[in-house]
């Protein structure tokens, strides 16, 4: 897996912004992931910047204002940023929406992420990152969240308040009221938290209140705070949910917390506090998994995983059958 922050994108803009030459007269952002770098490129070119739907009905960004028209003969040559490129389809589909422009300006294509083999889908790029990777902008709407295990408070929702955590009355009405944080776009594998279990209708009620979907809801079975308290097992209770099961993702909101699934787990831990991925402990068959080691066999992997895929028996239905995905660790330009 590997995994870019918001920092990590404005860091690798800066160290490598000498790429894009400076005549470019207009700064083009893709809806939705490619408008930060190619705000954070307008900023340090100081150049006009507008999104790729407006520049097509022909209104720019101005300070102070939003959607004036501009004067075509003030804008020549443009750039269409995007965040990233993977199969470079919608990077086709972008070229595709400009295409009747192409007499009127001329239109070059940038992209922050690469992935490998896909460089000649732009005219500009700024570091290539293997498949899969997570970035922090969308993280939230990965279509992998369903092999992902997500914490609730402090992640999905606010962490109660000190006078909130009575272990009664007031730490119910916490549960049903709680405050939302991080809300998924997509569909999460399994919510662990450490929560008691005698509180899993309030959790489901919130849960749904909030339209957060998610297959399995796994909670702390002790009677009552004290006992949690004394038994003081949050992080192994997280890890051992974590490492039974085919996830590559754990989110959770407490650093220390982190630092210990990953530990004992071996697996990458999200934190929310501060966006960190925690890749510090990594077993060996994580590392053969993700293709940290032994690359090759990622490779073999997907060709055999695709091949079933295709297999479909005489019923008409496809077979189903689970082969390891061996993912790639990043390999930074």
């Amino acid at each position: 897996m590997n995994y870019r922050s918001i920092s990590d994108l404005n860091n690798v803009i800066l160290q490598r912004l000498h790429i894009l030459p400076r005549d470019f007269d207009l700064i083009v952002g893709v809806p939705r992931s490619g408008m930060m770098p190619a705000n954070l490129l307008a900023l340090y070119l100081n150049k006009p910047f507008t999104d790729i739907h407006s520049f097509i009905n022909g209104h720019i960004y101005k300070a102070g204002a939003r959607g004036q028209f501009f004067d075509i003969k003030d804008f020549k040559k443009i750039l269409v940023v995007e965040d990233s490129v993977a199969s470079g389809a919608a990077m086709e589909e972008v070229k595709e929406k400009l295409a009747h422009l192409s007499a009127q300006f001329t239109i070059e294509y940038c992209a922050v992420f690469m992935a490998p083999g896909k460089e000649k889908t732009v005219d500009y790029y700024f570091e290539t990152v293997p498949l899969p990777r997570y970035f922090q902008w969308n993280i939230m709407n990965h279509s992998t969240l369903e092999k992902a295990c997500f914490d609730i408070d402090g992640v999905l929702c606010a962490d109660p308040l000190p006078e909130q955590n009575d272990d009664g009355p007031k730490y119910r009405e916490f549960l049903l009221n709680a405050k939302p944080l991080f809300i998924p776009g997509s569909r999460i594998g399994t919510i662990v938290t450490s929560r008691l279990e005698k509180y899993r209708p309030e959790t489901e009620i919130w849960l749904k209140a909030n339209n957060i979907k998610y297959n399995q809801l796994v909670m702390l079975d002790l009677p009552d705070m004290k006992a949690r308290q004394k038994a003081n097992n949050h992080g192994s209770h997280k890890a051992n949910t974590y490492k039974s099961g085919n996830y590559v993702l754990f989110v959770e909101s407490e650093l220390n917390q982190a630092y210990e699934i990953n530990r004992l787990t071996g697996k990458p831990v999200l934190c929310t506090a501060n966006f960190e991925m925690i890749f510090k402990s990594e077993s060996l068959m994580y590392n053969i998994k993700s293709g940290k080691y032994l690359p090759f066999l990622r490779k073999y992997a997907l060709k055999v995983r695709n091949r079933i895929r295709k297999i479909k028996p005489a019923s008409g239905r496809s077979t189903s059958v689970n082969v390891p995905v061996l993912h790639k660790t990043a390999h930074s330009k």
